[in-house]
């Protein structure tokens, strides 16, 4: 991979043994790995662009620099790396990851892993409804895998056969999926107290935030806000607070035509050239390249 300050480029290179089942929602995606793929139009009523299951082997490695909507990712056996917020991350059985929509998305294995997950991945506009995963969504987390693993057989086991399969029932099959994604991006049991924090800050990204002032916000401990970020969000409050500048930022380089400087400030960095290294790290591009 490039070095920390070194852009990211588009790579897809599967392993001469990596299968695949996969059903797309549109017929005119026809890059070579979908190009076999049966078309379900039903999924884009969740706007959802593709699912299936990947059984990776190496050499495997996927990097999209700017994709344009959400990826979910549960691992069923095996195990692989993923880039969240800038760093490497590594999902075993039992773990989720989600990553936004409009930011670097990168897969791969070791030199000889083998790697079972099932995915989600969405199509969403900028500025057109609310993705799945929003600020308030674990980056990576607990997660049990199985569920979803047979929604998505099922649903491809419905496309198996043109004579067999009703579209209710497709559409039945295609509820579960989303809603099993649903159930990872959208925890219950989360502390609204954390919410309120969140929201705050997010209207006021500009400000020098502390960890003790985000705190008070909550009405807890700094110790107490950090476990529950973790808990709920798979990050520290200090990278959430970075990833939120860096969600904004990218927001404000596709919609405006402010000066790269300015939107540093406008997202709390006095020294354009700290915002830029960072921006590189946590979406693989500079802030130049994503405008």
């Amino acid at each position: 991979m490039p070095a920390p300050h070194e852009s990211l480029s588009d790579i897809h290179t599967l392993g001469e043994n990596t299968r695949y089942q996969v059903v797309r929602a549109d017929a005119h995606d026809t890059r070579g790995w979908l190009s076999q793929a049966p078309v379900c139009s039903l999924l884009s009523q969740y706007n959802i662009l593709h699912v299936g299951l990947m059984f990776a082997s190496p050499p495997f490695e996927i990097v999209r620099t700017d994709q344009s909507g959400t990826f979910f990712l549960a691992c069923i056996a095996g195990s692989g790396s993923i880039l969240v917020d800038g760093d490497w991350e590594t999902v075993k059985p039992g773990m989720a990851a989600l990553l936004p929509p409009h930011s670097v998305n990168a897969l791969r294995t070791g030199s000889s892993k083998r790697w079972h997950f099932a995915w989600v991945r969405y199509l969403e506009p900028r500025g057109v409804g609310t993705p799945v995963a929003t600020a308030t969504s674990p980056a990576m987390g607990p997660y049990d895998a199985h569920p979803i693993k047979l929604a998505i057989e099922g649903f491809a086991a419905e496309h198996a056969s043109p004579s067999q399969g009703e579209a209710a029932i497709r559409n039945h099959w295609v509820q579960l999926v989303h809603h099993y994604v649903l159930r990872f991006s959208r925890p219950l049991a989360a502390d609204d107290r954390i919410w309120r924090a969140w929201d705050t800050v997010s209207k006021d990204l500009g400000r020098t935030w502390t960890l003790q002032e985000i705190a008070r916000i909550a009405c807890m401990s700094t110790e107490q806000l950090r476990r529950l970020c973790l808990k709920h969000i798979g990050r520290s409050p200090i990278k959430h607070l970075t990833f939120l500048r860096m969600r904004h930022a990218a927001e404000l380089l596709s919609t405006t035509n402010e000066k790269i400087e300015t939107i540093a400030h406008m997202v709390g960095y006095e020294n354009p050239f700290a915002f830029s290294n960072t921006f590189l790290k946590w979406t693989g591009i500079r802030p130049s390249e994503h405008r």
